[in-house]
């Protein structure tokens, strides 16, 4: 046996609030304690000083685009585009810079822009001339193509979701999207890969779920990424509707993925003006579009449940959760509630929900991945959900702290390349949400970013995600000056910041504060980064 013993440090455990070591043998933890006993218990250990680091849980992303992550952290990023005029000399530079192949860019948000509108298909073919051009909305239910890429696929002329002079959407950018990203090979997809996951593994992340679909990157790519080796252990979800257990089994079989979910398609986004809604948004006509209905999602979570596999649906509008609480309730009514809730299937983003369907989803034990990142960046009152939605409905969006009170199962994620892989900040939007009475408690958050993202992939063995004995060695060394305990209400503040309550301390996660630096992230014993 192999046995490291962490000494000088700070460690968030619930068991060992005090603890200044600790123990692990073979990627467990066996013990955590004072330094001198632990020494003296471990006499043959190797020694690691943490000189005064911060030692947490190590976080889980639960929802991921890893291929499209790494392709904008190594491509065309257009997340720092000031304006229109300002992406489009981005892009020019890129294609100066990159004179061959297609162009791959991500992150435009025309909403943050002096101009208002998004690149025509004409402003890019007078950058870029005749090359292969796809600029994804931030949000990447949108994109804006180039004349050259359109004149390869004629049938997206007719396809639902196409508009002259529009970005494509819905089906017309699932169709633009496939044959772009055809173009790429194995090795510009491998290098992808390698940065979106050293990235995740430099924030201190040691796993992933992948929500992959054939509208988002096709077969081929969440197969070469479950062949792919890398430190931060990858779970695959895959957004396709079945109809039948068989169906259902030859499908997880057939790709080797984890689970039937992830970005399955109920409807599409807010920015985009596809999420599905009751009535029309504030500033467009339309309501949206809705890509399952009640039957379809009823089928899909019956099959699942009854082939026992974890079933998911990516829905944010009310008119698209109207359809999931329908789709469910009528499993329950076939199965039963436990046998439902023992799946702990899942919906994706969950952003406009009302308190009657959050109690039924409580029930039911379905669990919500949400990502407090689109809130930090999208809402408020001055932001692009008042605009899209109007300052009511804008003000309902993301109410991480009723779904928390009801007993919905929060796990916190990125969405990445949607919101920027960073953890710390996503706890922080949840802790600071812009809309008041929405919040979530530091603690809290923490905890549906590490065990509730753990729970949502299906490890429900009460330890993962948490540094007390027997638990695995997944965990991440932070440089964190400070350490406080704080809690959404002052109600629970004055007990719980209290030495006595024996609460460990997180970094402040107030607006203004620094976040942690990762030095160094170990998953299941094994380091995987190391700053």
């Amino acid at each position: 046996m192999s046995t490291q013993l962490l000494v000088g440090g700070r460690f968030y455990s619930s068991s060992s609030p005090d603890a200044t070591a600790m123990a692990v043998t073979d990627g467990t933890v066996v013990w955590l304690g004072a330094e001198q006993p632990g020494r003296a218990l471990h006499p043959e250990a190797e020694i690691i000083d943490l000189d005064g680091a911060f030692v947490a849980p190590a976080f889980v992303d639960p929802h991921v685009h890893v291929t499209a992550l790494g392709l904008k952290l190594t491509g065309l990023d257009l997340s720092a585009a000031r304006s229109l005029e300002h992406c489009l000399s981005l892009l020019g530079d890129f294609a100066a810079a990159h004179p061959d192949g297609a162009i791959l860019g991500d992150g435009w948000d025309e909403t943050a822009w002096p101009e208002g509108r998004p690149p025509t298909v004409e402003e890019i073919d007078g950058v870029v001339g005749a090359r292969h051009v796809y600029l994804s909305r931030v949000d990447a239910h949108s994109a804006v193509a180039s004349s050259a890429l359109l004149d390869t696929l004629p049938q997206v002329r007719t396809a639902d979701g196409f508009t002259r002079g529009e970005p494509v959407r819905a089906n017309a950018h699932h169709l633009v999207r496939t044959a772009v990203l055809a173009e790429l090979d194995r090795a510009q997809r491998d290098r992808a890969r390698t940065a979106a996951l050293d990235h995740a593994a430099a924030h201190g992340i040691v796993a992933v779920h992948e929500c992959a679909g054939s509208e988002i990157a096709g077969r081929t790519d969440v197969l070469e990424l479950l062949d792919f080796r890398h430190g931060v252990e990858v779970r695959a979800y895959w957004g396709e509707a079945v109809r039948s257990a068989d169906e259902a089994r030859a499908l997880v079989a057939e790709l080797g993925v984890h689970a039937l979910g992830g970005d399955l398609f109920v409807d599409g986004s807010i920015g985009s003006h596809t999420a599905r809604l009751r009535a029309p948004y504030a500033d467009d006509p339309g309501t949206g579009r809705a890509y399952l209905d009640a039957d379809a999602i009823a089928a899909h979570v019956r099959a699942c449940t009854e082939a026992g596999i974890q079933a998911g649906f990516h829905v944010i509008g009310d008119a698209a959760m109207d359809a999931v609480v329908t789709g469910f309730d009528r499993a329950v009514t076939e199965f039963g509630g436990p046998a439902v809730a023992a799946l702990g299937h899942r919906v994706e983003h969950a952003e406009l929900l009302d308190a009657d369907q959050i109690a039924k989803l409580a029930s039911w034990g379905v669990i919500a991945s949400v990502q407090p990142g689109f809130d930090a960046a999208w809402g408020g009152a001055d932001g692009m959900y008042a605009a899209r939605l109007g300052a009511e409905r804008a003000a309902a969006l993301n109410p991480f702290a009723a779904m928390a009170a009801a007993g919905i199962s929060l796990a916190i994620g990125s969405d990445a390349p949607v919101t920027p892989l960073d953890p710390w900040s996503a706890v922080r939007a949840a802790a600071n949400h812009r809309t008041p009475g929405h919040s979530l408690s530091p603690r809290a958050a923490f905890a549906a970013a590490t065990r509730g993202a753990w729970r949502a992939g299906g490890v429900r063995d009460g330890i993962a995600g948490t540094l007390v004995p027997g638990a695995p060695a997944s965990y991440a060394v932070w440089d964190a000056d400070q350490l406080v305990v704080a809690a959404a209400a002052d109600t629970v503040q004055r007990w719980s910041t209290d030495p006595r309550s024996r609460v460990p301390g997180l970094p402040p996660l107030t607006p203004d504060s620094e976040l942690p630096r990762c030095l160094r992230t170990v998953h299941r014993g094994v380091v995987i980064h190391e700053a």
